[in-house]
């Protein structure tokens, strides 16, 4: 009787074992499955040009995309060149502060995506009043050793800002002109291997606002974004130009 009712607990804490293994499964909210169909996929790459924010993350139908957060100045997929595969088609997408207390407003809005097409989604102003950009990245084979490179202009202000030019030290010319706030170009072709000085200047003035070395690798194309508080010149806050490796 005694060994009766020992093996009878043991099978008892066995099945105990196994109910709550099976509920932290169900329980696991992971980050968003892989996406094999990549012939019904749109890619996406997301940069986090909110001012002042450090806990983002960015949602596709309510599914996190990313399990670390975003911070600002930062972009997802962090490993570059590459782009977070979606399911084509109208994809519901949410960027917030998962933490609580958060004073960063969320922002949420609808992105209707093409099958095999390529998007940077750039959110800019501040945790305040946050907003989004989402952009068409024409990705085209290269005939040659060239780079290509793109100019973002997504500084935050309370007050009107100029449009800008990039000048280029190496050109001694400017490579972009009066690009408005929230503007995105094209790509450019650009000579690649060959360290060069970009400027922003308020446009048809030498004032410079910030500067950035770019060194573009053959082959491989950029985004140029001018970010950060216009009227700051100093701290992690302040205007800047950086670059980082679209595909």
């Amino acid at each position: 009787m005694k060994s009766s009712i020992i093996i009878r607990s043991i099978l008892a804490g066995i099945v105990s074992s196994a109910m709550l293994l099976s509920c932290q499964k169900e329980a696991y909210n992971p980050v968003a499955q892989e996406n094999r169909d990549l012939a019904k996929s749109a890619f996406v790459k997301f940069h986090n040009g909110i001012v002042n924010s450090n806990r983002t993350y960015i949602y596709a139908d309510l599914v996190p995309l990313n399990g670390a957060t975003i911070a600002f100045g930062s972009v997802f997929p962090s490993l570059s060149p590459s782009y977070a595969a979606l399911n084509a088609g109208a994809r519901a997408i949410a960027i917030r502060d998962t933490l609580f207390p958060s004073t960063q407003y969320p922002l949420a809005f609808n992105a209707q995506l093409e099958a095999g097409a390529y998007y940077t989604i750039f959110a800019y102003d501040s945790i305040n009043a946050p907003n989004q950009k989402i952009v068409k990245d024409n990705i085209e084979a290269f005939g040659d050793t060239t780079a290509r490179i793109r100019f973002a202009n997504f500084p935050y202000s309370t007050t009107a800002m100029p449009n800008v030019d990039i000048f280029s030290q190496k050109r001694q010319a400017n490579v972009f002109t009066n690009i408005a706030p929230t503007a995105v170009t094209d790509f450019i072709p650009y000579a690649s291997n060959l360290n060069d000085t970009l400027y922003v200047r308020p446009t048809g003035t030498t004032t410079v606002l910030t500067q950035s070395t770019l060194l573009p690798t053959a082959r491989r194309s950029y985004t140029v974004i001018f970010r950060g508080s216009y009227r700051v010149t100093t701290g992690a806050a302040a205007r800047t130009l950086t670059s980082f490796l679209s595909y």
